[in-house]
């Protein structure tokens, strides 16, 4: 059975009922911040705390006459309450409610966020340490090259979502943010000392400096990194695409009872996830150039960046989240073909071994430029004539006279690109 990603919890986050039940904390707060300075009476802002309430569908009917979302709001939580109305956003300007409402529902998103790309980080580890001494060939440029370990290749990406999980951590501190100083920023109209109350009772930190909204700097960083974190992702993926190919079939994600590769073919099995998974890199690539060009703003604020971000953060979030549970259950499923991985390594006649003969024979004497030409002149004929390569170093006199039979069969054993595997493994702390 295919475990389908609902994203119900995500979705929660970006609900218009979160939104604008994170203003209204917001709200609660700054009147209560208020009632502590002495300027909106006690009784008030406790009438405020007890009665404020809301329904999306008055907001959306008040909002159709209003035009603006935050007066639309305030309006349906006014007809909630009595006299202490008056004392409802006292102060404010929209923007002290939504960049700071904001910056609580990406911290909630964070982490979603951080939790899949920590459950990542544990199944690339296990596959790591279950194929630490599996043998595969190594590519460069796509051909192959010299036998390596497949269990670096795992954890090669392992340690890039490790870096990613860095990266997220101080763009998650650069969004945990609030601002409620005004119209332009001046603290004109509101004393800073409701933005500290507010921002301490939210777990968030007060901007040093804002104008009507938060600097959009901090939003760019965070879906950049979300967008490297879909880079590495698509990285993963496109590997596991290549290595099943037909003509290699190293590594296959899953294929469940049930599932059907083509509608007109019945053989395909096909890495639909990890091609789902490389597309929404591309998306998420996008996502992150539209919020580098919400940074630049008319003045001390104009609305062109609104528009974007009601799009770009919630899907941005959600899709790293999708992406995130799918390659967790693509890496834990992963089909190893151990039997293809073997034969594979012996796929080009033994040319992958060409480097440690080269050695062999400067260890034995020769030039290096006398031994590479020698070598490379078995391996052109090899590739050529499709012969074997150690059966042609074997022909040649200057091999026979220089290594011997017994280091030249040495020379073609895999386990010896193995031998520091253990090295590299400790300095990951695996």
């Amino acid at each position: 059975m295919i475990e389908r990603y609902t994203g119900e919890e995500m979705g929660r986050i970006w609900s218009l009922e979160n939104r604008y039940r994170k203003f209204l904390d917001v709200e609660i707060l700054a009147s209560r911040a208020w009632a502590e300075l002495g300027v909106v009476p006690r009784e008030a802002a406790d009438l405020i705390a007890k009665n404020a309430a809301f329904k999306v569908e008055r907001i959306e009917e008040l909002e159709k006459e209003t035009r603006h979302d935050v007066v639309a709001f305030t309006r349906a939580v006014a007809e909630s309450l009595g006299n202490e109305s008056r004392y409802f956003h006292y102060g404010l300007t929209s923007y002290d409610i939504v960049d700071t409402a904001l910056s609580v529902m990406l911290k909630e998103a964070s982490i979603i966020i951080a939790s899949g790309l920590q459950g990542m980080e544990d199944a690339l580890k296990q596959q790591a340490i279950k194929h630490k001494e599996t043998a595969a060939v190594g590519r460069t440029h796509g051909v192959h090259a010299e036998p390596t370990s497949l269990g670096l290749k795992f954890a090669l990406w392992m340690a890039e979502i490790k870096r990613n999980r860095k990266r997220f951590a101080e763009a998650t501190k650069s969004i945990s943010v609030g601002k409620l100083s005004g119209a332009v920023g001046n603290f004109a109209h509101i004393d800073p000392f409701v933005e500290e109350y507010v921002c301490k009772e939210l777990g968030l930190e007060p901007a040093p400096l804002s104008t009507q909204v938060l600097q959009r700097d901090r939003h760019a960083e965070y879906i950049g990194t979300l967008a490297l974190i879909g880079a590495t992702l698509e990285k993963i993926a496109l590997e596991i695409r290549n290595l099943q190919r037909t003509e290699i079939r190293e590594l296959e994600e899953p294929f469940y009872s049930g599932q059907k590769g083509s509608s007109a073919m019945p053989h395909k099995r096909n890495p639909v996830t990890c091609e789902k998974v490389c597309g929404i890199a591309r998306l998420l690539r996008g996502y992150a150039l539209a919020a580098l060009e919400n940074v630049a703003l008319w003045h001390e604020r104009d609305i062109s960046h609104s528009s974007v971000e009601r799009v770009i953060l919630p899907d941005s979030t959600i899709v790293t989240d999708h992406s995130l549970q799918q390659m967790i259950r693509v890496v834990r499923g992963l089909k190893v073909n151990e039997q293809k991985l073997a034969e594979n390594l012996k796929a080009t006649g033994g040319l992958i071994y060409s480097q440690r003969v080269l050695l062999e024979l400067v260890e034995c004497g020769l030039s290096r430029e006398d031994a590479y030409d020698l070598v490379q002149g078995c391996a052109m004929r090899a590739w050529e004539e499709n012969l074997s390569f150690k059966d042609l170093l074997a022909s040649d006199s200057l091999v026979k006279e220089s290594l011997g039979m017994d280091k030249l069969n040495d020379c073609f054993n895999p386990a010896y690109y193995l031998k520091r595997v253990d090295y590299i493994y400790k300095r990951l702390g695996i």
